[in-house]
């Protein structure tokens, strides 16, 4: 099967349906705005959905949401991953032809953990199934754009087959769900700011837990709920108010999320009245992470209740979803954001060494307006003593230095037993093979290719500080 086409108006739901009624193997990919989309169907079943924008970064964060049901996914597993299968940014560009015939980096790793036995073949059919759904959720807002059905990969490794109409169905729920926020809320890689010194009267909004604002700045909703454990509609119903009161400013997504499609943006989704049921995946506990795997009878285990039990996943309660209004109160029992509440969270420090003062300025320019406390050293030779001084909780280090390289550097930290469980990344524009068995000799944590974005930076920072 190839073909094509082109389109000023997309009906990617129509599209989606009738592939659902193929009996063939194929690969829709999809291209709008610079995003290419890639949807592998067999038999009319989805096995697989991906898109360009930061593929790494939305594996990590569903795997950090299935770390705390399953303790082998370690953050050093997550980083090695990373270190082993995520193309370097600057060399990478956009494939969207018949010969892009590699299997999608980010499923490569998880078919790794899989042979590993870092992951029971269950556990990668349910974390497919969660990065599929975030994936067609986007692509469902698509409005113009090109694209083309190739022939499928044969010797991709199935993890599992989901039922197209429900994946849909599910989507269109979220989407309906995200829409009772526009057009305050247009993304969820939009990035809230509490203004501490807000004049809003407290009496006009609802309490909110004080740990909140410890990293509402610069992460995106969908990372704050990640480190915080919850939905992210929940999340954005908890904020909603605050924002609609001027108390939380949202910035635009960063570069590159910022090319993709913004939520207000969708008009009517021709959902069917059928499915309102689906539309209670909130569940408001940070203790456990909720996957419902009921609707999906097609997970290649076949046997939901094993599924269920070697996760540990409660099922979520059923609520219908309102749109949130400044009465709701968010947790009657925490304590109000103040000044000193504030200045009580923990404040991250972080080392960044380097010979060169326009990077060490870059990278305070890039944190220190965040909950950071950034240091800069330039005398890479005096650098070991500030750190033991300075005791930071992440430390960036160059690796081509004047009087000593950065791989001595970190040789000589690791040898502290202060800094034997403390990130340390690399800030190079070397990443090849031999770097990499380099670094990790040394116990390097990661790398930090330059030149890098404020995006690329805080996205090291989530990794290894949340």
């Amino acid at each position: 099967m190839n073909n094509s086409g082109g389109f000023t108006t997309l009906r990617p739901l129509s599209l989606l349906r009738q592939l659902s009624n193929c009996s063939d193997s194929t690969c829709l990919q999809a291209l709008s705005n610079s995003v290419s989309w890639s949807i592998y169907l067999e038999q009319g079943k989805i096995t697989y959905a991906t898109h360009s924008v930061e593929p790494f970064d939305r594996l990590e964060r569903h795997l950090r949401r299935l770390s705390h049901q399953i303790p082998l996914l370690t953050s050093e597993l997550r980083v090695q991953l990373r270190l082993m299968f995520e193309p370097d940014s600057h060399s990478q560009s956009i494939k969207h032809d018949n010969n892009s015939r590699s299997h999608p980096p980010e499923y490569q790793a998880i078919s790794w953990l899989v042979s590993q036995r870092h992951l029971h073949s269950t556990q990668a059919a349910l974390l497919v199934q969660e990065l599929v759904k975030e994936v067609i959720e986007s692509f469902l807002l698509i409005k113009k754009g090109t694209y083309e059905l190739t022939e499928s990969l044969n010797r991709m490794p199935k993890n599992c087959r989901l039922d197209t109409e429900k994946i849909l169905e599910h989507c269109q729920a979220r989407l309906e769900n995200w829409q009772a926020f526009a057009p305050r809320i247009s993304s969820r890689y939009q990035r809230p700011y509490l203004l501490i010194n807000s004049k809003i009267e407290e009496k006009d909004l609802p309490t909110l837990q004080p740990y909140l604002n410890n990293w509402m700045k610069g992460f995106s909703l969908c990372h704050l709920a990640v480190i915080w454990n919850q939905d992210e509609i929940l999340v954005a119903r908890n904020l909603y108010p605050y924002i609609v009161n001027g108390a939380i400013i949202l910035h635009e997504p960063d570069p590159p999320f910022d090319k993709l499609p913004k939520i207000f943006e969708v008009r009517c989704l021709q959902r069917p009245t059928l499915f309102p049921k689906l539309i209670t995946e909130l569940v408001a506990t940070k203790e456990k992470l909720t996957i419902t795997i009921n609707h999906y009878p097609d997970i290649s285990e076949g046997n939901i209740a094993p599924v269920q039990r070697l996760l540990q996943i409660a099922a979520p309660p059923k609520a219908n979803f309102q749109k949130p209004t400044i009465s709701n109160n968010i947790n009657a029992a925490s304590q109000r954001v103040t000044t000193a509440t504030v200045a009580a969270e923990k404040v991250h420090k972080i080392v960044s060494v380097d010979d060169s003062r326009t990077i060490l300025k870059a990278i305070s320019y890039f944190l220190e307006n965040e909950n950071f406390s950034v240091v800069t050293i330039n005398d890479p030779v005096k650098a070991a003593l500030s750190i033991i001084r300075h005791k930071p909780d992440l430390i960036l280090l160059d690796l081509n230095m004047v009087g000593i390289d950065g791989y001595e550097l970190c040789r000589i930290i690791r040898n502290n037993l202060i800094f034997k469980k403390t990130p340390i990344i690399f800030v190079t524009g070397n990443k090849g093979i031999v770097d990499k068995v380099k670094a990790k000799l040394v116990g390097a944590s990661g790398y930090l290719t330059k030149p890098f974005t404020r995006t690329e930076l805080l996205k090291i920072v989530f990794m290894h500080l949340t």
